[in-house]
This record gives C-alpha cells, structure tokens and sequence, in this order.
C-alpha cells in the first residue's frame, strides 16, 4: 500500500467505516430519509446530487466525525470530487479528520441470474482509479447481490469480484469486495456458507502478500467468517447493515468477533435536514457511539 499509515488504521485500529457512497439508484431514498422529498429537486440529477453533497459534508464535519471512532469513509464518485471546508473531500477527511477515503467504483447491478446480481460493467475503471490515487484515496468498494444459494450463482460472484479486484490493486489500491446476501434470502444460511467456501478458494490463491477487504451481510451464526477474519489475504472484514434497523444491526455485529461495522442506512438513522446543527450533532454522535461499541466491544 502506498500510505502506511492508512494501511495500519485499516487492518488494526478499532472503530467502524461509515459508508457515505450512495449512488443514483439509493440517493432519492436517502434523501427522503433524511427529509428532502422528490419534489427538491423535480427530477434534475444535478440538484439531487448537490443535495446529497451536503447531507454528507454535514456528516463530515460534525464534531463527532474523527478517527476517534470512525476510521474510514466510502465516497460517492462525486463526493470524492466535490469538497469539504474548502478542500477536496478526501483530503478533508484524512487531513483534518484522520478518517481514510474509499470509493465506491461499480455502477450498479446486472439483473438477477442464478441466484444472483452480477456487477455492471465498469467503463473508464482505470482512469478513475489513476484519478482516485491522485487524491489520496486508499481504496475502493464495489457491490454484488446474492439471493438465492446458488453454487454456480455465487462462484460467478465471486470471480467477478476478485477479477477487478486485481485490477484495483494493480493501482496500489485496497479493494473492499462486497457480495452482499439479502436479509429477506429465504435460504441466507445456506448462501452464507457457499460464498465463505468460495471466498476461503479465492484468497488462498491470491499472490503472496496481496491483500482485500471483505464486506458481508451480517451472518445468521456468530462468528461464521472467522476463516474470512484470520485469513493472510484479508486485511480485515466489515459488516454491512443491509436493511436492519440500527440496533438490530449493532446487536448482531456484537457477537462477531473480528467484524466491524461499515453501516450507511443504519449510520444515518434519525438524521433529518431540518435539526438544528447542535441536535444534529448530538443525534449523529449517539449513532456514532452505538455503531463503535458495537465495532470495539464483543459479547
């Protein structure tokens, strides 16, 4: 890795990643959430992702937003191209927050076949990747779908996965593989053990000293991707929330050893345009608090 001190916040240092990466599809959704509704911006993109912008820069700057607890966040292409308090956002976060910049790079899901949402193709990876590196930014995240428990469904995943993963970390990037299993799965379980076996192969081939990050839907059974944990290949593994609710969520990271927590719905909770900053703030700080005890303290 190209920044040291990155690599050691990443793979060793308590606290959670807040993903801060939705993209077209999920960007109206938050919004709403978060108390913008669709008539804000009626249908011009452009407004709509301004207004994205600054739900995140809020996020951002909050007084409670430090490596303290939040280590690393994931980026919306156009986050990482926009900026915070006069600075370009990555910089922003590692400068003056100490937090280490991600970036989301695929651009969406195929439709469903086997069993599963393969990755769209990614035009253009390698000049975004080039520009990523010229910011700062550490690594990436890129997200498949899992719903079924397909054998050949899941393997194609899982190629897929750590086929680009090669060519981010051709780059000296990090790259996040996500294969996110859908919590309404009727057969979660069985899908969670054939992407931890088709994991488990793929890591075991990896070139010496070649490392990913793991993003997995909170599994049914404590512990299950301990092999994921312990693995040389993996310099460490994350939960995603995955439509559970907060709390929910923060209960089920708390009996998984090893895992921490890299929430977006669940981190952002509660939040609503019209608080004042200092509710704001308050509000964002006891999400923070929760998601971290849930990260750094096991039962």
């Amino acid at each position: 890795m190209t920044n040291d001190a990155m690599y050691k916040q990443m793979s060793a240092k308590p606290g959670f990643i807040a993903a801060l990466d939705q993209s077209g599809g999920s960007t109206p959704g938050a919004l709403r959430a978060y108390g913008i509704p669709d008539s804000a911006w009626h249908g011009d993109d452009a407004e709509m992702f301004r207004q994205m912008h600054e739900m995140r820069v809020r996020i951002m700057t909050s007084p409670s937003f430090t490596n303290a607890t939040v280590i690393a966040a994931i980026l919306f292409e156009r986050t990482m191209d926009g900026e915070a308090k006069g600075k370009p956002v990555p910089a922003f976060l590692w400068q003056e927050r100490g937090v280490v910049p991600f970036l989301k790079v695929d651009k969406g899901l195929e439709s469903e076949k086997d069993g599963v949402s393969l990755m769209k193709p990614i035009p253009g990876l390698d000049a975004l990747l080039e520009r990523a590196v010229g910011l700062g930014v550490f690594g990436t995240k890129m997200r498949s779908t899992i719903n079924l428990a397909s054998k050949p469904g899941i393997a194609a995943i899982v190629a897929q996965q750590f086929e680009v993963a090669g060519q981010i970390s051709a780059h000296g990037l990090m790259p996040i593989i996500e294969p996110e299993i859908s919590i309404k799965s009727p057969d979660k379980a069985a899908c969670e053990a054939l992407l931890r076996d088709a994991l488990l192969g793929r890591l075991d081939a990896l070139p010496k000293g070649t490392q990913v990050m793991l993003k997995l839907t909170l599994p049914e059974a404590p512990d299950f991707y301990m092999p994921l944990i312990k693995h040389a290949g993996v310099a460490r593994v994350v939960a995603l929330s995955g439509g559970y609710t907060r709390a929910d969520a923060c209960r089920r990271l708390a009996a998984n050893h090893g895992m921490i927590a890299s929430f977006s719905r669940a981190l952002t909770e509660g939040l609503t345009r019209p608080m004042s900053d200092a509710v704001f703030d308050a509000a964002l700080a006891a999400s923070i608090d929760e998601i971290y005890g849930a990260s750094a303290v096991k039962v």
